[in-house]
């Protein structure tokens, strides 16, 4: 990885040539990985994956119009380049009044990104780790046969922003993951489980958990039977509850609002859900995976109160949305790399968790449905906020869990669903950068046979 003086100097050098070409406003985005994968089974390594990459964009804005250009060559003749291309770029656009780049920020948060540990740990007792996983998860019960996936995968990255107005940030993060995916079998029925986990710090990986975990939910899934179709209650677990926040991001970003095609528009201060929700998206939030001190334009993230207690209060921006709407961005302008320009995304975006513990959420349940998997999300209209899907779980009979159901369908409308949920358990937990707790609704259809 280049070091973050090369990329300041680079990034300089960007903005005076750019400035002296023409440019009204400049900016140069840095970017620098280095990722590992390590995928193993039947206690062999299958993929052992290294992989650097590093780049440049830059965006070029001129009479109201914006060009962008990027390279992986760093020389300074390909610099020259791209340069050249992002203005002959901005001539093909068209003048917008929302093309405009932040100016420095006062403060940014500080935030512990970098685990050293996670590159100074030796490959070999990375591999060592995944092998650990699957084995505890192929040792929980014999039933458990087979390993979809085992693996191990972590990330450095450094990343630099300048531009012409004298903003100049960097920060360097790192971030590490492992999962394991198991099927068990049992007088032909076979049912697949999975445990994961993402960490700032490579000690709060943990294999027992996740390998116990995988194994549990598959073994717990066999000889899961259908049922009538039925209204009743139905809690979705943190997994599930998850995918249904996939629906509800892109309706929240003001990109979506602006371009009428979001069900949250024109609803601000309205109630949109119950009030037991409370939907955060947090850039600073402390050991969250998406965590970052400023957003893919240089803005400081923030802690982004979306709904409270059922309210809505507001939109994600990015600066180009912000000045659309004459408003501050909330720093969610996100890049995936240095191939691309700024689009609205979230961070680290969750429910916030409740009081209740998971059982007391669950004892005044007489008959209804956990919901532990949900197949056929990305069908889901994220416009209209219409949804069905399949699902699979766990029946509930006397406040306890009874035994595993399969073969069913859930459908509805986000908005109704939101309404309708009467409870949200303490168990927040995350997968990457979403997150939620346990949550109950009051009542819904659950077809079966």
């Amino acid at each position: 990885m280049m070091d973050g003086q090369q990329f300041q100097i680079i990034a300089q050098q960007v903005i005076e040539k750019a400035q002296q070409r023409g440019a009204s406003m400049s900016e140069a985005f840095l970017a620098s990985s280095k990722e590992l994968l390590i995928e193993v089974s039947n206690q062999v390594v299958e993929t052992l994956k290294m992989a650097e990459e590093r780049g440049l964009g830059v965006r070029i804005f001129k009479d109201g119009r914006m060009g962008f250009a990027y390279t992986a060559d760093l020389n300074p003749a390909q610099i020259d380049q791209i340069i050249d291309e992002a203005l002959a770029n901005s001539r093909q656009s068209t003048v917008d009044d929302g093309n405009v780049l932040p100016k420095p920020a006062p403060k940014y948060p500080a935030l512990d990104l970098y685990d050293p540990q996670i590159n100074s740990v030796p490959v070999e007792h990375k591999i060592e780790l995944t092998r650990q996983i699957e084995r505890i998860g192929r040792q929980y019960d014999p039933r458990v046969k087979i390993t979809e996936k085992a693996g191990y995968e972590d990330s450095e990255y450094y990343v630099t922003i300048v531009n012409s107005y004298g903003l100049n940030v960097s920060y360097r993060g790192a971030y590490c993951g492992a999962y394991l995916m198991v099927v068990a079998e049992e007088n032909g029925d076979n049912q697949t489980g999975f445990g994961m986990q993402y960490r700032r710090k490579f000690r709060d990986l943990n294999a027992t958990q996740i390998g116990q975990e995988a194994a549990e939910k598959a073994v717990r899934m066999l000889g899961a039977k259908k049922i009538n179709t039925q209204k009743v209650p139905v809690v979705f677990d943190p997994y599930v509850a998850t995918n249904f926040l996939g629906i509800l991001a892109p309706a929240l970003s003001a990109e979506a609002v602006q371009k009428g095609k979001s069900l949250f528009a024109g609803k601000v201060n309205q109630l949109v859900g119950s009030d037991k929700i409370t939907l955060i998206d947090d850039g600073m939030l402390p050991d969250g995976i998406a965590s970052s001190p400023f957003d893919g334009e240089g803005v400081p993230t923030a802690r982004t109160v979306l709904i409270e207690r059922g309210q809505l209060k507001g939109f994600l921006h990015n600066t180009y949305t912000a000045a659309k709407d004459g408003v501050v961005s909330t720093g969610n302008g996100m890049r995936s790399s240095y191939k691309g320009t700024p689009e609205i995304g979230t961070t680290n975006f969750y429910i916030l968790p409740g009081e209740l513990s998971v059982e007391e959420l669950l004892k005044d349940i007489a008959s209804g449905l956990y919901v532990t998997e949900v197949m056929g999300m990305h069908t889901a209209n994220p416009i209209s906020g219409d949804f069905s899907v399949g699902a699979a779980g766990l029946w509930i009979e006397n406040g306890q869990l009874a035994y595993p159901v399969r073969g069913v369908a859930i459908a509805g409308n986000i908005l109704d669903l939101l309404a309708s949920i009467d409870a949200v358990a303490s168990d927040l937990t995350f997968f990457g950068g979403r997150g939620a707790p346990t949550c109950r609704v009051a009542k819904m259809t659950v077809s079966g046979s």
